[in-house]
């Protein structure tokens, strides 16, 4: 008695109703493994003499560069590498290499145990999708947060701290231009939650330019905790909200400050608005009802600093001999 031929689902998607006959009852797995020494990389095409052509395999080229672990473009990568960051491969071209700018460095990276495969500029555009990668792309680790409470150490560390919370941002180019202002504006460091919002992808360290180097994360379970735990270490704690009861330039920003910024869609929730010591608004002229969560922390953050560097130059003046 002939068996009736086995439907085999491929790529994630049903079959829909095609039939495939197969020898064994062992399905073939994905070829793609770690290369060894002097073996194609990760990010290679698998060969064509697969024994079952005819079924299709998972694509073994990145699916998106903004959602995997990869950097690119020599600003980013520049950055990682002058800062140590740990990184397990480097894919650049030879022009590149050779750079002033970067031969040393990536030297020393291959010393610290980075794989560095150099390629032509096709390669890195199939790496990266057809992003700008400038000739230069990067396998990062995971990003290291730092815990909440070694964020607050740190930042009181200097006068007058700024710490920027960040609820629901779920756009990564949000996020990492809000880091790369806080950083530029002189903030300590940001607070995130763990759910319901985007972490540190490759896309955040490739906004942020370099920002994320010099600047420190913590990401926490509990938002409403974490900003309860920043109020006891003596944070005054300023929410933005299209309904605050207060225009920005009206309020005094002075002592450790915590800027709460809402997501690009909901603001703040209510829940983290009555965490807030009070709710400020940035008055709006035109017909648009928003900003941008990036733009809204960007004046937020501008407003406290041209604060303090007014107070700052006043009290010069005072200590000027007459």
């Amino acid at each position: 008695m002939t068996s009736k031929p086995k439907k085999l689902q491929t790529s994630g998607e049903p079959n829909r109703g095609r039939t495939v006959k197969i020898k064994s009852k062992r399905l073939i797995g994905n070829p793609i493994r770690k290369a060894k020494p002097g073996e194609r990389d990760n990010y290679s095409a698998p060969s064509n003499s697969h024994p079952n052509r005819h079924i299709s395999l998972p694509s073994p080229v990145l699916k998106n560069p903004q959602d995997s672990d990869l950097i690119y473009g020599r600003h980013p990568v520049l950055s990682a590498l002058e800062n140590q960051r740990e990184l397990n491969r480097i894919w650049v071209t030879s022009r590149l290499r050779y750079d002033p700018r970067f031969h040393n460095l990536l030297l020393q990276a291959k010393d610290s145990g980075t794989v560095i495969d150099e390629v032509e500029p096709k390669r890195l555009d199939q790496i990266t999708e057809g992003a700008n990668h400038q000739g230069i792309a990067a396998q990062i680790a995971p990003y290291s947060y730092i815990e909440l409470p070694d964020l607050i150490a740190k930042a009181k560390s200097v006068n007058d701290p700024v710490i920027v919370v960040a609820e629901g941002i779920t756009d990564p180019h949000n996020l990492g231009a809000i880091i790369r202002t806080a950083e530029a504006i002189g903030a300590q460091g940001l607070v995130m939650p763990q759910r319901r919002a985007v972490g540190i992808t490759s896309t955040v360290v490739k906004v942020a330019a370099g920002a994320l180097e010099n600047f420190d994360v913590a990401r926490v379970v509990n938002l409403s905790r974490a900003l309860e735990e920043l109020k006891e270490a003596g944070f005054w704690i300023y929410g933005t909200a299209a309904t605050g009861s207060e225009p920005i330039h009206t309020v005094r920003f002075s002592g450790p400050v915590v800027l709460v910024i809402g997501s690009e869609g909901e603001g703040l929730s209510m829940l983290t608005q009555r965490a807030c010591d009070v709710l400020v608004s940035i008055p709006l002229q035109g017909k648009t009802p928003s900003l941008n969560a990036s733009v809204a922390a960007g004046m937020a953050l501008y407003e406290v600093y041209r604060q303090r560097s007014l107070n700052t130059l006043y009290l010069n003046k005072l200590q000027k001999p007459l």
